[in-house]
């Protein structure tokens, strides 16, 4: 898509196009890089943007950290709070006690959606907290104590 015709509303062209495909394709769970944009309609990166930020004010689109942004379908409830919280929280979902074996980086990394170093930052946070034992290869962390719900890690 050109910008010679008129620069202005190209942005909200991209936007209808971008939302179309988001109703295409009830998986899409991430939309396309600026740069992505930028070289499928031939625009500058400020007009990619502002696409993004078009689909961000309509609840279309969140941004990620990493420079991406995520489809939000209508109706999608997501958990806001910090990971350490919804790990934290794992112990009282999972009825686990002390002494209980925790489950490991990599499933609670499948079961948040987010990547290993990720899950890992967190468990050392609730590990210094004296909530979780310490990480040692070959060994699976164990609960050390049960925090209360309104205790934050």
């Amino acid at each position: 898509m050109s910008q010679e015709a008129s620069p202005r509303g190209t942005f909200l062209k991209i936007a209808d196009a971008v939302r179309a495909e988001i109703d295409a394709k009830p998986d899409m769970a991430e939309l396309p890089s600026a740069a992505e944009l930028m070289r499928e309609y031939d625009v500058s990166r400020g007009v990619a943007l502002r696409v993004f930020g078009v689909l961000e004010k309509e609840g279309r689109a969140e941004r990620v950290p990493g420079g991406r942004w995520r489809v939000v379908r209508p109706g999608q409830e997501r958990d806001r709070r910090p990971l350490v919280e919804q790990i934290n929280e794992v112990i009282h979902t999972d009825g686990l006690a002390v002494g209980d074996k925790f489950p490991s980086t990599g499933a609670l990394a499948e079961r948040f959606g987010v990547a290993r170093p990720t899950v890992t930052k967190a468990l050392n946070k609730l590990e210094s907290a004296g909530v979780l034992s310490a990480s040692q290869q070959g060994k699976q962390r164990t609960v050390l104590a049960l925090p209360g719900r309104e205790e934050r890690a």
